[in-house]
């Protein structure tokens, strides 16, 4: 029950970044489409680089941990404040760059709000896997190994994603 209703947290969270982020979208609007389609590019591959280890970056961030409090007060309402201020990317700490590039094509792809709905959406998503996986897996400490293992490569091929994914958009 309280890893559903932190995911509902999540998920609601990362709704409301990525619907604040298309509501700002329209002031980016006057600038051409190839303007805005090159910089989420040049972004993305930022991010990727960046999560190679092969560039230095500080990502713009709140680097801190909501308080354990949150939870100790009321479980289910903890449980759902705790995940929609995670699901919101703004509160805590946010490891990986994708994140970071999704939100500059978020912000600067304007257009319909279904592609923002789906970003915030995947967001809060991804975030909810991570424990629901832990979990299901009978074993958290080989797999928060397996993940950390995997982490670096898995957040580059996302934002090399991004960039590709904009590149084949026409519009």
């Amino acid at each position: 029950m309280v890893l559903g209703v932190f995911t509902c947290g999540l998920l609601a969270g990362g709704v409301l970044s990525a619907g604040v982020l298309w509501l700002v979208s329209g002031l980016f609007t006057p600038l051409p489409v190839g303007v805005r389609q090159g910089l989420i590019v040049a972004v993305a591959l930022l991010a990727a680089l960046r999560d190679a280890g092969k560039l230095s970056l500080r990502l713009p961030q709140n680097a801190r941990q909501i308080p354990q409090d949150v939870l100790r007060r009321h479980l289910a309402r903890g449980a759902l404040q705790f995940g929609f201020e995670l699901g919101t990317g703004v509160r805590t700490y946010v490891s990986a760059s994708a994140p970071y590039a999704m939100a500059v094509a978020v912000l600067l792809s304007g257009g319909s709000y279904a592609p923002a709905l789906a970003a915030g959406l995947g967001f809060g998503a991804g975030r909810a896997l991570t424990p629901a996986l832990r979990r299901l897996s009978g074993d958290g400490e080989c797999w928060d190994g397996r993940l950390a293992e995997r982490l670096s490569g898995m957040t580059v091929v996302c934002s090399v994603l991004i960039a590709a994914a904009t590149c084949g958009v026409r519009q």
